[in-house]
């Protein structure tokens, strides 16, 4: 995968499979600590720490359409080609949150990505489940929060095409105004 927006879209797609309602994102830029921590946390159904110690293995999937699944096993590849490494902690019945860190300036790390587009899709093609999205950098803090968005529109759906792109515009000015303007 060429950025992390790819791989929250991929591990994204496991807490909609686990029926979450409701689903955390974040990244957080931490340059003092040279670190990129990404973290996906969901109210969906869990897992026990069996499964927890399989789900990095290529060669383990619950699916029953396909015998791999790649999402948890690419991203720790890729964090660990980065110094980083995957962390993953699930109770049944209670959620699963997955945190990926990278070393921030390795010069393997993939860079952020389209998080603007990213976050608008999943919203777009998820009407029903809410999304928050935070990004932290040393220069400030955005956060979106779909169930804000839901109060604000009345009777529009979130879907509409309207405010998908309003979504879209709101987190990547955001990330602009976080990052110094420059995009990450």
């Amino acid at each position: 995968m060429e950025d992390i927006s790819l791989y929250i879209l991929d591990l994204v797609q496991n807490s909609i499979a686990a029926a979450a309602t409701l689903i955390e994102v974040s990244v957080i830029e931490d340059v003092q600590n040279d670190k990129l921590i990404l973290s996906i946390k969901d109210n969906g159904q869990g897992m026990d720490s069996q499964t927890v110690k399989k789900v990095t293995d290529p060669f383990y999937t619950t699916r029953t359409t396909r015998k791999v699944g790649l999402g948890l096993a690419l991203v720790e590849a890729a964090a660990q080609a980065c110094g980083g490494g995957v962390y993953i902690f699930s109770q049944p019945g209670k959620g699963t949150e997955v945190k990926v860190e990278f070393k921030y300036n390795h010069i393997d790390r993939p860079p952020v990505g389209k998080i603007d587009e990213t976050v608008a899709a999943l919203v777009a093609c998820n009407p029903s489940i809410d999304f928050v999205y935070t990004h932290i950098t040393p220069v400030g803090r955005l956060r979106f929060d779909s169930r804000e968005v839901r109060q604000r529109i009345g009777d529009l759906r979130i879907d509409h095409p309207e405010v998908v792109e309003w979504i879209r515009e709101y987190i990547r000015e955001g990330i602009d105004e976080i990052s110094g303007g420059g995009g990450v």
